[in-house]
């Protein structure tokens, strides 16, 4: 029977906050501050400032502070801060006193909100003077580019910071022989050296540890082809023989970026744990084969994510965990922190809790013991025979992945539907 729809009567302005806040509420499933700040969850100025701008797009919310970010941040219950140059000193005032007020101002509300900057990281795509990359034929734009990243490093041990990220989306081209691959990559190299190399000297003056230096992949945009579009290839990069400290030198796996191009995430993050690079990573959402939609993450896919962290808890991962997503457009400045970063802390929160579960499980170990061991196998034997002795053993890998669905869903505790 086909359920008769009710009149709706539109909601005035001043109940639909009271509204959202109950429903919220009434959805349950949400940490205290306390308990979200044990995890190392970092967030991103760029993030929540976010104001629902992209092409064709215009804003949808209005500019905030990187104090009430903070402050935000605070009441939520992330740790941790993070941030680009420019989202918080405009490109005129770098490098001039300004700059210095504004660092100052930072460090006083981050001390004041009990907040930590876990990580700094350079714009290298965005303003003009990066239309040809960081790595531009010209040496002029080289030397500002390597100028920006030493100064991103400096306001980093300023502010505490222990990472340094670097995401080189304009290294490409849109036109296919406009550039010669080698050269640009040997002179992203020297911005890559120049950081490093002024990190060594500014942290024996402060008598503080190096940075770890993150590369950050993407597979497309900004440039229609992009010379260092995977971690893998940023593997690859690392080892080259064209950076001075190497061993300085990691990765910052974004999800969403691994998955854009067709891959499997949790794929990347292994070769990276095997190369000993997963230092940072950036956690979203979204979909295969599609552009950058930045959506929190456990929306699109949750059973991925729980395989994930699975994979990162089984090898001891300790790194941040940076909420690199964009609050939808159509969520308002007020819904930003009452849902959308709660909310995307909490979903990570129970995912890396029923990742130990996962661990834990009994019919998992059992089944993962088994496979391991094998079958019996005669002296000898034969492909015909090893086959025949572990065929029954395979049906397992269905097993295994239909209790992480129980695990994701709370069947393993018994939960079932009336039928």
């Amino acid at each position: 029977m086909k359920r008769k729809k009710a009149k709706l009567d539109p909601i005035p302005h001043e109940q639909q906050q009271p509204l959202v806040a109950r429903l919220m509420k009434a959805c349950g499933g949400s940490y205290t501050p306390e308990q979200r700040r044990k995890y190392f969850i970092s967030g991103p100025q760029w993030a929540a400032a976010y104001e629902g701008h992209a092409l064709f797009h215009a804003p949808t919310r209005s500019p905030i502070t990187f104090e009430h970010v903070i402050e935000q941040y605070a009441e939520i219950g992330i740790g941790h801060w993070t941030t680009h140059d420019t989202d918080v000193i405009p490109s005129s005032k770098l490098f001039t006193d300004e700059q210095d007020a504004i660092v100052d101002r930072i460090r006083k509300s981050l001390k004041k909100n009990g907040l930590k900057c876990s990580m700094v990281t350079t714009e290298t795509f965005h303003h003009a003077v990066f239309a040809a990359s960081p790595a531009a034929e010209s040496a002029s734009v080289r030397a500002y580019a390597a100028k920006r990243l030493v100064n991103t490093v400096n306001i980093g041990h300023q502010l505490g910071a222990s990472y340094a990220v670097y995401w080189p989306g304009s290294l490409g081209y849109q036109i296919q022989g406009a550039v010669e691959e080698t050269e640009t990559l040997r002179w992203y190299a020297e911005g890559l050296n120049a950081a490093c190399e002024a990190d060594i000297a500014i942290a024996a003056r402060m008598k503080r540890k190096t940075l770890k230096h993150c590369m950050e992949a993407k597979p497309f945009e900004p440039q229609a082809e992009i010379l260092l579009p995977t971690s893998d290839a940023m593997l690859a990069f690392i080892g080259s023989g064209l950076l001075k400290h190497p061993e300085m030198v990691g990765l910052n796996p974004e999800y969403l970026h691994e998955l854009m191009w067709g891959a499997a995430p949790r794929a990347a993050l292994a070769r990276a744990i095997l190369a000993g690079k997963l230092w940072h990573f950036d956690i979203n959402d979204g979909y295969r084969l599609k552009h950058d939609v930045d959506i929190a993450v456990g929306l699109v896919n949750p059973l991925d994510w729980l395989n994930v962290l699975i994979l990162l808890r089984s090898h001891g991962y300790n790194g941040p965990f940076n909420l690199d997503y964009k609050p939808p457009r159509t969520t308002s400045n007020w819904g930003v922190f009452s849902v959308s970063f709660p909310t995307a802390v909490d979903r990570f929160i129970s995912l890396w809790e029923m990742a130990g579960e996962a661990l834990e499980d009994s019919v998992i170990r059992e089944a993962s013991d088994a496979l391991r061991a094998g079958g019996t196998v005669p002296k000898n034997a034969g492909v015909d025979e090893i086959t025949e002795a572990n065929r029954e053993l395979l049906t397992l890998h269905e097993l295994i992945g239909h209790r992480l669905v129980q695990i994701l869903l709370g069947l393993h505790k018994g939960r079932v539907y009336s039928v």
